[in-house]
């Protein structure tokens, strides 16, 4: 008697059935639909548990659901109890799932499981979330595995493998991954990750030289190109550079682009062109998102708007949109650099008690600065004193900077004592602790301070300007003389500082932290970076054209006086970005009304 051979699992046709409704469902794929296509199958087919076609168009399914929080804990569910030693197909299937849920770890554990021999497809969600977890050492290691297996030169790994030097800090190796890859084999997600990778790790020119590099091989760009672009151009305050950008988005269609249109946003509001990024903002309509107005009100706030800001946040509280903690620093920020103290205390509250936002370091922060800059510096000091989480650094050198700013010395030297325990050499705290000293006249403790910068190797960062003039963005330091036009930018200097004083300008050598005489402190003053950039723009420039400078260093005051009177003598609008935010001068005056 011949025994009966039961059908293989492939021939049977329930499966077959279960599949093609799951392929049916592809175009709109959800874990409801799986689930009950796939008891229906167990329980009305009698498919077993270890059917392999339908586990592997399962898994296929639930990687395709792209809204909302992937399915990891029933794709795992399938992966281990369907298929007990599944094929690459299926593991890297859940590895994808896994990579871009909220427990990307998932997918390195099951790496370690090592339960099917790695393919063409293993390695780049692997090493996304490595990139996600910034688990270098990990992503080094599979690296190296990739290499072992031959796997390390196919585009996609490459790909991901730069993504990831990117997001934990190293552009340059990043950039070496990148640079293996041969040019013709190179596609936007190459060119896009290198590019995201510098921009994401404060290197605008290389993203910009990438960028130019890349349309050298007619590639088009698409959203993510372009925010690249935009956050490069933003960063060095290229506002014409920008617009050209903003152009070849119109041209290229992602023009509604929210990320795009965001970004565009960002990119004028740091480039003091607030009513384009107000035009790009009402421009997106019904495209806007929580983002999109937390960025408006981000930059108004920048840009010296304060009040503007907090208006626009009104407006938002009544479109009942839920402000991030994102959008709460910004109002919080409006607050301090507009002296609204009792504003600032009431939105800081409201966060915490109508919008359940427990408040972060950085909300914190703002509120030491809100009163420090209001001059209220005790209160600044028993703010932090009872905060409830451990004050950074940050916020001491807030704190620091507001006792120099008033000239606090003992509130200065306890905020110092910190800073040297939870930061030590951070030329900053230098600078500020001997502007505080200089302030109160010791200038024994100036030098001393100087001198231990010296023998502890900390380096003050230089203050420079940067303008843009025809395409081209010139640089500019103290007394700088490295610029062909040296001789013609110091004479419009000497012509300056004369129709100046003829309008009753006197130097304010008080601002010059240096024990030296007054004549040299008037010539130190007159060779600020922002002056000589001024000075290159207004000979450069066509009379009457807005003049924008970015300096990495705070404005001083004589600076601050001098460019409102230039702006009144020369009628021009001049906009200068410096540290912590925007001054607009224009008719001799300035938009921060002298409190910054």
């Amino acid at each position: 008697m011949c025994e009966a051979v039961a059908p293989a699992p492939s021939t049977h046709p329930a499966p077959r059935h279960c599949v093609a409704l799951l392929r049916l469902h592809l175009a709109a794929p959800s874990v409801a639909i799986a689930k009950q296509i796939h008891a229906r199958a167990l329980r009305a087919a009698g498919v077993p548990l270890s059917h392999p076609l339908l586990a592997k168009q399962l898994l296929f399914h639930l990687a395709s659901i792209r809204a909302g929080v992937p399915p990891l804990r029933y794709a795992v569910a399938v992966l281990s109890r369907v298929l007990p030693d599944p094929d690459p197909f299926s593991l890297n299937t859940v590895l994808r799932i896994a990579a871009s849920s909220e427990r990307p770890r998932v997918a390195l554990e099951l790496h370690r499981r090592r339960l099917a021999p790695p393919d063409t497809h293993t390695y780049p969600p692997l090493l996304q979330a490595c990139a996600r977890l910034l688990s270098l050492r990990y992503g080094e290691g599979l690296h190296a595995e990739a290499a072992k297996n031959g796997l390390v030169a196919l585009v996609f790994v490459k790909n991901s493998l730069v993504h990831l030097y990117g997001a934990c800090g190293l552009f340059e190796s990043a950039h070496r991954v990148f640079d293996e890859i041969p040019v013709l084999e190179r596609n936007l997600v190459s060119w896009n990750s290198v590019m995201n990778g510098f921009a994401s790790n404060g290197r605008p020119n290389e993203v910009l030289t990438i960028f130019r590099e890349m349309l050298e091989v007619d590639l088009k760009p698409d959203g993510f190109t372009m925010v690249s672009v935009l956050t490069a151009s933003a960063e060095i305050g290229a506002l014409a550079l920008g617009r050209r950008v903003h152009v070849s988005v119109e041209k290229v269609g992602l023009v509604r682009n929210t990320h795009v249109g965001n970004a565009l946003i960002d990119l004028y509001a740091k480039c003091g062109g607030v009513e384009d990024a107000r035009k790009v903002f009402e421009e997106m309509g019904m495209g806007r998102t929580v983002v999109s107005w937390t960025s408006l009100i981000v930059g108004l706030a920048g840009n010296g708007f304060g009040k503007d800001a907090l208006e626009l946040f009104c407006v938002m509280e009544r479109e009942k949109l839920i402000p991030t903690e994102i959008t709460m620093v910004g109002v919080l920020y409006a607050c301090s650099h507009c002296g609204l103290v009792d504003d600032g205390l009431r939105y800081f509250n409201r966060m915490k008690e109508e919008y359940g936002i427990p408040p972060r370091i950085e909300h914190l922060g703002c509120m030491v600065d809100l009163l420090g800059r209001a001059g209220r510096v005790e209160e600044a000091y028993n703010y932090i004193s009872t905060m409830p989480l451990e004050p950074n650094a940050v916020v001491w050198r807030t704190l620091l900077g507001a006792c120099a700013m008033h000239k606090k010395l003992e509130l200065g030297e306890t905020a110092w004592a910190r800073l040297v325990e939870l930061d030590p050499g951070h030329s900053g705290d230098y600078v500020l602790l001997s502007n505080l000293y200089a302030a109160v006249g010791r200038w024994a403790d100036v030098h001393v301070l100087r001198k231990t910068m010296v023998t502890h190797g900390v380096r003050k960062n230089p203050g420079h300007s940067l303008v843009e003039l025809r395409n081209s963005v010139y640089e500019f330091v103290m007394g700088d003389r490295s610029h062909p036009e040296s001789d013609q930018i110091y004479q419009m200097l000497a012509q300056i500082a004369e129709r100046l004083r003829h309008q009753g300008y006197v130097p304010r050598t008080s601002n010059v932290l240096a024990d030296i005489e007054e004549e040299e402190k008037e010539t130190a003053l007159n060779y600020h970076s922002e002056r000589l950039a001024i000075a290159f723009a207004l000979l450069k420039s066509l009379p009457g054209t807005a003049i924008r400078i970015v300096k990495n260093l705070r404005v001083c005051g004589d600076c601050h006086l001098v460019i409102k009177l230039i702006s009144k003598v020369y009628d021009r609008e001049i906009i200068v970005r410096d540290r912590s935010r925007f001054h607009y001068f224009k008719e001799g005056e300035c938009s921060c009304k002298d409190y910054w």
